[in-house]
């Protein structure tokens, strides 16, 4: 009689990479924080668990297991849950320990092989914004632009971010410095950057360099403040402006995911 063979799962193959193994419970336990972080305030049972894809019944284990470990904790009048001060604590120490210069630095080689053009990192120095890296890209743009140059807050897409989000008087004294004492106040350049808030992304054309234009973006840190600006520079010929441009979209995608990874709570691009 012949006998016969149960299916059996294939054996591993040793060629086949394999991700570090996990405990599956602590990942499904682990959405209900996303779901807090996410959110930034308190939630009732039902519609925590509902926004972590799983029933209440699922969840109340995993925010009792949280609770006692301080990751989260549970208003005593309302019922509703959120993240408890081990929650806080390890926030904070992550973000003392998050260098956002570097990140950026570290961004910038790949995004200027997803734009195509050279693009900059800027943070506000002693004299105003300063370019602290350039990052050629596949389409130079042989320009005066190096580590440790001072950006016009007036002619350049970089200096108005740090108009548009910073400080106002700190941007202020550095128009002055400039010649442009009051240009805060002159409705064309309010209007202008009131439009780089909205869009978060500031641009320019053939307004410093004939020829060359420019697009900004500003990156945040988890307090919600301006702690560094993206740019891309290139041949006015070919570059496209404008915020639904597709070098301003990349732009914001990258500014987006180093301000999430510097704790900002940021929306959809």
């Amino acid at each position: 009689m012949a006998t016969m063979t149960p299916d059996l799962p294939p054996a591993d193959d040793e060629d086949t990479p394999r991700g570090p193994r996990g405990i599956q419970s602590v990942e499904v336990g682990g959405q209900l924080l996303k779901v807090l972080a996410r959110t930034g305030r308190r939630m009732a049972l039902k519609d925590l668990a509902r926004a972590a894809d799983m029933t209440a019944a699922k969840a109340h284990p995993y925010l009792v297991s949280f609770g006692k470990l301080g990751l989260i904790e549970q208003d005593a009048v309302s019922g509703h849950y959120g993240l408890g001060p081990l929650a806080m604590q390890l926030g904070l120490i992550s973000l003392q320990q998050v260098d956002p210069v570097r990140l950026a630095i570290a961004e910038l080689p790949a995004l200027a092989q997803r734009i195509g053009y050279t693009v900059s990192a800027s943070v506000w120095g002693d004299n105003g914004p300063t370019i602290i890296r350039v990052e050629e890209g596949p389409t130079p743009v042989y320009v005066a632009m190096r580590h440790g140059t001072t950006a016009s807050v007036r002619h350049t897409a970089t200096g108005k971010v740090f108009a548009a989000f910073g400080p106002r008087e700190r941007a202020a004294a550095a128009l002055a410095s400039e010649g442009f004492a009051g240009a805060l106040d002159e409705p064309a350049f309010a209007a202008e950057l009131e439009a780089v808030r909205q869009h978060q992304i500031s641009e320019v054309t053939d307004q410093l360099l004939p020829g060359i234009s420019a697009l900004a973006t500003p990156v945040f840190d988890g307090f919600g403040q301006l702690v560094l600006c993206i740019a891309v520079i290139g041949p006015s010929a070919t570059l496209q402006t404008g915020p639904a441009s597709p070098a301003a979209q990349h732009l914001r995608e990258a500014a987006r995911s180093l301000s999430q990874r510097l704790g900002a709570p940021v929306g959809p691009v």
